[in-house]
C-alpha cells in the first residue's frame, strides 16, 4: 500500500491538556489525533472530510522543560462612556503560569492519502504543530510503499488502547480524537497508549485461539532484530474499538 510520508522538525512544541485552565499547562508527550487533523487541514488549506483518513506516526523529542508564560485578563474599569454601556477603561491582570514544552520535536507522519503530496510540498498555511508559535519545517515529503509482515517493532508511537493489555510498557492517556467544527468544535475523546520504549511484536501477549496479526511496516526504517518499524494506524471518526488493524482494512 502506498502512503504519504512526511518528516517534520521544529524547535519547540507543546500539546495542551484541554482541562487545565490556569496555574500550570502540562503537555501530552505525543500529538493528539485532533492536532494531527488540524495539521493536515492546514497544509491542504481547507477542512477536509475526516471520513476514511487513516494516519500513523513516529514522534520524538530531545528534552522536556518548563517555560513561564503569562496571560492578560481584562476586566471592565469603573464608569461608562457617556450614552453607552461600554466601560471607560479595561483593567488588565497579569496571570503567570508554567507550561511544559518539548524541545527539538520530530514527527514522521504517514497518511493513507498519497495524492496529498503536492499540498505538503507547498503547504497553504505556515507549518506548525501544537501552538501557533511552534513553527515546523518539512524535511522530507514523499510516497512510500508499505508492506505487511508478521514481525515488527514499535517505538515513539501512539498505540490503540488494546495494546495496554498486550504489553507492560507505555502508559494510557485520554486524548482529543477529533474536534467537530460544524458543531461548535465539539470534542471527541478516546484512550490511547503512549509507547516510548521499543516493543517487538513477539513480546506482545497473545491469547489462545488468537490469529497471527499482520502489521504494516516501513521498509525504509532501520532494521532491528530482523524487523522494521511497525505502523499503528488510527482514524479521526467512526467506530473505535481499540483493536489494532491494518490501514485500509478498518472496520
Amino acid at each position: 500500500m502506498e502512503v504519504l510520508k512526511v518528516v517534520a522538525e521544529g524547535v519547540t512544541t507543546s500539546f495542551r491538556y484541554p482541562h487545565f485552565m490556569q496555574g500550570v499547562q502540562p503537555t501530552f508527550e505525543m500529538p493528539p489525533p485532533a492536532t494531527i487533523y488540524g495539521h493536515i487541514c492546514s497544509a491542504l488549506g481547507e477542512w477536509v472530510s475526516p471520513e476514511g483518513v487513516e494516519f500513523a506516526y513516529h514522534f520524538t523529542y530531545v528534552a522536556k522543560f518548563d517555560d513561564v508564560e503569562h496571560t492578560h485578563i481584562l476586566t471592565p474599569g469603573g464608569g461608562k462612556l457617556p450614552g453607552t454601556n461600554l466601560p471607560k477603561a479595561l483593567v488588565g491582570v497579569v496571570n503567570p503560569f508554567k507550561r511544559a514544552v518539548l524541545f527539538q520535536p520530530k514527527l514522521v507522519l504517514y497518511i493513507n492519502r498519497p495524492e496529498w503530496k503536492p499540498a505538503f510540498q507547498s503547504p497553504r498555511y505556515p507549518v506548525v504543530l501544537g501552538r501557533s508559535q511552534d513553527l515546523f519545517t518539512y524535511k522530507q515529503v514523499g510516497v512510500v510503499r508499505l508492506v505487511t509482515a508478521e514481525n515488527a517493532y514499535f517505538e515513539h508511537a501512539l498505540a490503540p488502547y488494546k495494546m495496554a493489555l498486550q504489553t507492560g510498557r507505555g502508559y494510557v492517556v485520554l486524548m482529543p480524537r477529533f474536534l467537530d467544527y460544524d458543531r461548535g468544535r465539539l470534542p471527541t475523546f478516546a484512550r490511547y497508549v503512549v509507547l516510548h520504549r521499543r516493543v517487538h511484536s513477539e513480546e506482545l501477549l497473545r491469547y489462545e485461539g488468537e490469529e497471527q496479526e499482520l502489521y504494516w511496516i516501513d521498509p525504509e526504517s532501520p532494521e532491528e532484530k530482523g524487523a522494521h518499524l511497525g505502523l499503528l494506524f488510527h482514524t479521526f471518526v467512526g467506530e473505535y474499538d481499540d483493536r489494532h488493524f491494518v490501514a485500509g482494512m478498518a472496520g
